[in-house]
Order: C-alpha cells, then sequence, then structure tokens
C-alpha cells in the first residue's frame, strides 16, 4: 500500500507552504511594505541592513541567507536558514497587481525539513501577513 500523501510534502523539495493575501493597496505600496527596511525586518528578522541584490548574503536576528531573484515589484526568492534549522528554506515573495488599487502578497517557502517546521511557518507568515495588514494607512 502506498503512503499517503501528507499535506504540504513534495517529491523534490521536502515540505512547502504558502500564504497570501490581498490588500486594498496599489502594488509599489505593497513592494515597500514587503522590501523596506521595516518590512524586511518584519518577516526576515531585524537586521541593520539588506541589500537587495542577487548574490547578495544577509543575517538577522532569526537566521542567514543569501538573495537569489530581484524583480522590483513583483518578485524576490532567497535562502532562509533560521538559525535552530539544519539546512535552508527557499523564500519566494510575489507581488501580484489585481487591480490599480488591490495587491496580493504571496509568501512561499520550500525545501522545509518536516511537517512541524511547515505548520511553524504557515503560523509565522500568517501573523506577517496579518502585521503587514496593521501598516497599511486606514484612509
Amino acid at each position: 500500500m502506498e503512503n499517503p500523501k501528507i499535506i504540504g510534502q513534495t517529491k523534490t523539495v521536502g515540505f512547502q507552504v504558502g500564504v497570501r493575501r490581498t490588500f486594498p493597496i496599489s502594488q509599489e505600496e505593497a513592494w515597500n511594505l514587503v522590501t523596506s527596511q521595516d518590512g524586511l525586518n518584519l518577516w526576515l528578522g531585524k537586521s541593520k541592513n539588506i541589500i537587495l541584490e542577487p548574490g547578495q548574503k544577509y543575517i538577522t536576528k532569526l537566521g542567514y541567507g543569501e538573495i537569489r531573484v530581484v524583480k522590483p515589484l513583483q518578485q524576490l526568492r532567497l535562502t532562509w536558514q533560521k538559525i535552530e534549522w539544519e539546512k535552508a528554506a527557499t523564500v519566494q515573495v510575489r507581488i501580484i497587481s489585481s487591480s490599480s488599487n488591490k495587491t496580493t502578497i504571496s509568501f512561499h517557502h520550500e525545501k522545509l525539513s518536516d511537517q512541524n517546521v511547515r505548520e511553524e511557518m504557515k503560523i509565522y507568515l500568517e501573523k506577517v501577513l496579518e502585521e503587514i495588514k496593521e501598516r497599511i494607512p486606514k484612509n
């Protein structure tokens, strides 16, 4: 009998998880919320200076990694290894504009080591999206 499929497990990249939320803001505002120093501190952990250029390494209070892809206003791809993890995960952040005043911010992690880390990151990223929501100016 075949093993039942475990939620979030892939054949090639370990465990993965994605969370996304649509906000009533422009693509530029969403990009700035995610990539400003304040935004990076929010989801990667406090850091003095993260340079968003491919090949740049970074260290934060929570972990470290390397920037892989930067497509302004659209996508970030990087490795991230929390201090307690044995290996790095790959993180992709996408900014998806659906109209002039609605934009989706999407976080996707892959190469997570197991179900527990997947669940931990799901909860963590949902909190990050909630924090981003709190930072959007109320009209």
